[in-house]
């Protein structure tokens, strides 16, 4: 075996790559290191995936897991056929049949607002607000709105794309109440509010409207609006003659309010947020999504045309073109100039 040459001087020896003498076992130069396979994450970061598919709404654990062992799941572009794999939902991208996992940050409560609650983020006078009724830490706001007095459906979110489908009049979601009014409405006024009440800005009327009850001095009635101004149902009836004594929303959507009480709440999982979105966006006919246009008018058909426009009227010869101006101003410069032609002639 040759003797190993001296370092050079300044340089820096390469320290043994593994124990022992920088011999293999055969005699010969030890290899390169073998090359270790990166992990996406140790064993004890992340959660289980199927246990974020789980949270996501997906369905059961047992259910995520055979959507993931059939090739179902892809984490960051890879598809993941293998159990217990550990994932970070907030820094990885997960997708299921191509379709991405939504954001984990974005929270959507439905609370029956009870009365006496303001729905606005920032009041001076300290009353209590409807965001302070749900959980959580982060940054959240009401879905449209609701007087102090009125209780009902409302929803508190940070997802501004669903808060602009739902209180957006483009997309005219339904929204129905329960009205408790002073006195028996008759026929006709109820038909009167189909048709539509004056108010300082516009018209407005409700879509639908029955009587769900009826009492000596009182009725409920069932109003369904598709459009939303500050405190219209109360201004609509006290314009009619009816006051209202008792305003609460109970459905918005496909959405319900079920067996919450005042001051009640729950999250809705991802699948209910999504089927509310297509929804309102299949009954706006706007398949494109939030902020595009919607679908353009259809054009005539093929074997029709359009009639052809009148031909613009021919100025003729004889006839002096109409100039801009004063005709009282015309006038005269026409006759001074008539007049100034007749001299001439005389003199010549």
């Amino acid at each position: 075996m040759p003797p190993s040459r001296p370092p050079r001087p300044g340089s820096r020896q390469r320290p043994d790559r593994r124990r022992g003498s920088g011999v293999s076992r055969g005699g010969g130069p030890a290899g390169p290191p073998a090359r270790q396979l990166p992990t996406s994450r140790a064993d004890d970061e992340g959660e289980r995936l199927q246990k974020v598919l789980a949270a996501a709404g997906l369905g059961s654990r047992r259910s995520c897991e055979e959507l993931i062992t059939a090739g179902r799941v892809e984490v960051d572009r890879q598809v993941v056929t293998e159990l217990g794999v550990r994932v970070d939902p907030r820094a990885q991208e997960i997708r299921v049949d191509g379709e991405r996992l939504p954001d984990p940050r974005r929270v959507v409560y439905m609370l029956n607002k009870p009365v006496g609650a303001v729905t606005t983020n920032y009041d001076p006078a300290g009353r209590p607000r409807v965001v302070d009724l749900v959980p959580g830490q982060r940054r959240l706001f009401a879905v449209g709105r609701l007087d102090r007095m009125s209780e009902g459906l409302i929803l508190v979110t940070n997802d501004g794309e669903l808060a602009n489908l739902l209180a957006h009049p483009r997309y005219g979601v339904e929204k129905k109440y329960l009205v408790q009014v002073a006195g028996v409405p008759t026929p006709e006024l109820i038909e009167q509010l189909r048709r539509g009440v004056r108010l300082a800005e516009g018209e407005v009327h409700a879509k639908r409207v029955s009587i769900r009850s009826q009492h000596k001095q009182s009725a409920v009635l069932e109003m369904v609006l598709d459009e939303g101004k500050n405190r219209e149902i109360r201004r609509m009836l006290a314009k009619l003659g009816h006051k209202v004594q008792q305003l609460k929303r109970v459905a918005v959507g496909g959405l319900s309010l079920g067996n919450l009480l005042p001051g009640q709440w729950r999250q809705l999982s991802w699948a209910e947020v999504e089927a509310v979105k297509r929804e309102t966006l299949a009954a706006a006919g706007t398949p494109g999504g939030p902020g595009r246009a919607g679908p353009r008018s259809p054009r005539p058909p093929a074997g029709r045309r359009q009639p052809p426009r009148a031909p613009a009227k021919a100025v003729s010869a004889g006839r002096r073109k109409k100039r801009p101006g004063k005709a009282s101003a015309w006038r005269a410069a026409g006759k001074a100039a008539k007049a100034r032609g007749t001299a001439g002639d005389g003199k010549a």
